[in-house]
């Protein structure tokens, strides 16, 4: 078994991830080259193979599978550019479906806000005469001379790209189809996203807006993707290439071009799933809470009981005025607040960080590329947080002038001094990050207090103790590869596929044999997917699940089943029964004596792919020594002479007390005064809020 390659392309870096077959990793990180994203790929690949003492060249000669994520996907929907012109065609009268949205505003008093647009805009939204009930009958045929004239409208206006979303497609698509058969006679090769197929649920709006996302990003991804495997191949790349997706798992390319939907949250959907095996693997626990801090945004994910959390409820932008993907997906929460967010102050003369982020181009002021707007960054550059000679280990020169004449705008507009001024920002971020774990952790029924918190991200060790102090987090790692925490999670990764189909039924009346034969389709279908990996990867297992709700309920929760199997009334009282517990635990509300009401059944395949484990001994504490020192701000505590650390100084075992600064070559550890960090035997960093208590 040769190498495993993970990139994850963000908003302002890449980060690669390099595996051997004894399944120890190094990192390599670089500025996201927007254009021609290998461009800068190929360096963060060349910066992780120098670590090996290889070039790039050698290591993916040598590599067996390379997995990319990207959030490209993600910041078309948020910025509404690059998107292909798409055309929504829904059944006539219903136009206003995305204009309407779930509501489309956090307050709905709030009449100082704009209602939100819709994802495609309403003059781009056409009616298509024909009708099928709930029932899934032909009530109305379809107006096939009027629609033939509005495709023909639609190719001659220069769409790129069509979504189709009917009513009751998900009971009887065979308008949906017939839509698509008349698109490919009129416009030839013109990309079509069907609603039955990309997301067969019940539920318009989410239907509808996963139809009109998947196919506005068809044009743009399809290149991307396209492009990078060029690239790849023509730098000599010759093994497999997997994407990862929202669903937490992997797909082949072909897959994913064809449903570029799935590549939204493609990156941040593997922090989790890394974030619970470092939790495992350190043997606190199932129950986890991931802190991704980005350079554009902070994203929390959750795992419980052992098992990542999936959602219906993804949006893309805020919730409720952003965009709803109406697919399954990990449930990530982000908020604009990273290492690259921009500090300003508002017209009543407050302080704010975010959501706007200086990118990598041209990035923060200390970064030395132009930028001059202060941001998270320039704060703990400020501060004396980072070495400006050993920023990225060294390969990048660290502005610390440019960073305090960013700093000294906003400083000067609020009458403080460089250092408080940057102190604020970094503890108004931090609170920002906190309110974020608060609003995901409480919905989810989890309490931060008994959860692992695992930070990832390049900025995470920043303030990663400021946020885990004030959750009270007990338990905290930050592992090695934080700063790559979406790539790494990519190595635990597998492939994933999901199927669901729509069928009603309640408790008081369960249509036993109808749900059956909806779970064992959905189980055929993704057998015979599972079948396809059979020559390498043939184990594999399927998993069930239904969104169900207490009857009159608005929002339903996602119930797993124990089988597919579901004839038998024993069967039934125990799905019954977990739905209550879940319920309870999720909305603490408990009502036995209400009926339960099934909306959308679901099954997920998960193909494993091979990977190694390794043993760790067991080290003996010890007191670490410091490579050398500097002034760093900590706010009350003013300026103070601070040990700093280099990863050749800790090894497993290290005992490291605050007020210190460990020097990762991609990511910078800061213990706050009254903190302390362990070096674990895994080399990942066990951090204590406070000292007493370890």
């Amino acid at each position: 078994m040769g190498y495993q390659v993970s990139a994850d392309t963000g908003g302002t870096f890449i980060d690669v991830v390099v595996q051997d077959a004894a399944s120890q990793q190094v990192i390599g990180k670089s500025l996201t080259t927007h254009d021609r994203v290998f461009r800068g790929m190929s360096k963060a690949i060349e910066a992780a193979a120098n670590e090996l003492g290889m070039s790039a060249k050698e290591i993916l000669a040598d590599t067996d599978l390379f997995i990319y994520g990207t959030t490209r996907a993600t910041n078309a929907i948020v910025t509404r550019k690059d998107l292909a012109k798409t055309a929504l065609l829904t059944t006539a009268g219903f136009e206003d479906v995305l204009v309407l949205k779930e509501g489309g505003k956090q307050d709905g008093y709030d009449f100082t806000k704009r209602y939100p647009d819709p994802y495609i805009p309403r003059r781009h939204t056409f009616g298509v005469q024909g009708r099928i009930n709930s029932e899934g009958e032909v009530v109305v045929e379809i107006d096939e001379e009027a629609l033939r004239e509005t495709l023909e409208n639609i190719r001659e206006d220069g769409f790129e790209a069509v979504a189709v979303s009917l009513l009751w497609s998900v009971v009887n698509p065979v308008h949906e189809l017939r839509v698509a058969e008349l698109l490919a006679e009129v416009a030839p090769g013109l990309p079509v996203t069907l609603s039955h197929q990309i997301a067969p649920i019940i539920r318009e709006y989410r239907r509808t807006s996963a139809a009109a996302i998947d196919a506005s990003l068809k044009p743009l991804m399809q290149q991307h993707f396209k492009q990078l495997e060029q690239d790849l191949r023509e730098f000599g790349y010759k093994g497999a290439i997997l994407v990862s997706t929202s669903m937490g798992g992997v797909m082949n390319i072909e897959e994913v071009i064809e449903s570029p939907i799935h590549t939204a949250r493609s990156g941040p959907s593997m922090a989790p799933l890394a974030g619970l095996n470092y939790s495992l693997l350190e043997g606190l626990g199932g129950d986890m809470i991931v802190a991704d801090t980005g350079g554009t945004t902070f994203d929390v994910g959750l795992s419980r009981n052992g098992a990542v959390v999936h959602s219906r409820d993804t949006w893309i932008g805020p919730e409720w005025e952003g965009d709803l993907l109406g697919i399954s997906s990990v449930d990530i929460r982000s908020i604009g607040a990273g290492g690259g967010s921009i500090a300003w102050v508002d017209e009543g003369g407050l302080l704010r960080v975010g959501p706007q982020s200086a990118g990598s181009e041209p990035g923060p002021a200390c970064y030395g590329n132009g930028g001059t707007e202060p941001t998270l960054s320039d704060a703990a550059c400020v501060l004396g947080y980072f070495d400006p000679d050993y920023f990225l280990g060294g390969r990048m020169q660290l502005d610390v002038a440019a960073a305090e004449v960013a700093i000294g705008k906003v400083a000067a507009q609020l009458g403080v001094s460089v250092l408080e001024t940057a102190w604020g920002i970094l503890s108004l971020a931090s609170e920002a990050m906190v309110k974020a774990v608060h609003e995901i952790t409480i919905v989810q029924g989890l309490n931060p207090q008994d959860s692992t918190l695992v930070a990832g991200g390049g900025a995470a060790g920043i303030n990663i103790m400021q946020i885990a102090s004030e959750l009270g987090s007990r338990r905290v790692i930050l592992p090695k590869v934080a700063s790559a925490l979406s790539a790494s999670g990519m190595h635990f990764a597998d492939i994933v596929k999901e199927e669901s189909a729509a069928l009603i039924t309640s408790s008081d009346a369960f249509a036993a044999a109808s749900v059956e034969k909806v779970l064992q389709g959905l189980e055929a279908k993704l057998g015979e997917f599972a079948g396809r990996f059979s020559d390498h990867y043939p184990d594999y297992d399927i998993e069930f699940g239904v969104e169900a709700r207490y009857k009159s309920q608005i929002w339903a929760i996602d119930v797993p089943l124990s089988s597919a199997r579901l004839s038998l009334q024993s069967d039934q009282k125990r799905l019954f029964g977990a739905f209550h517990d879940l319920h309870e635990r999720v909305m603490a509300v408990r009502d036995p004596d209400s009926a339960i009401e099934f909306l959308n059944w679901r099954a997920r395949v998960t193909v494993r792919l091979p990977r190694s484990s390794r043993d760790f001994p067991a080290a003996a504490e010890r007191l670490g020594r410091p490579t050398s020192t500097r002034t760093c701000y900590f706010g009350g505590a003013g300026k103070i002479e601070t040990p700093v650390y280099k990863p050749a100084d800790l090894l497993p075992g290290t005992r490291v007390s605050g007020p210190a600064v460990i020097e990762e070559p991609t990511t910078t550890l800061v213990i706050y005064p009254g903190m302390a960090a362990q070096v674990a035997d895994t080399g990942n960093y066990l951090l204590h809020i406070e000292e007493d208590e370890a």
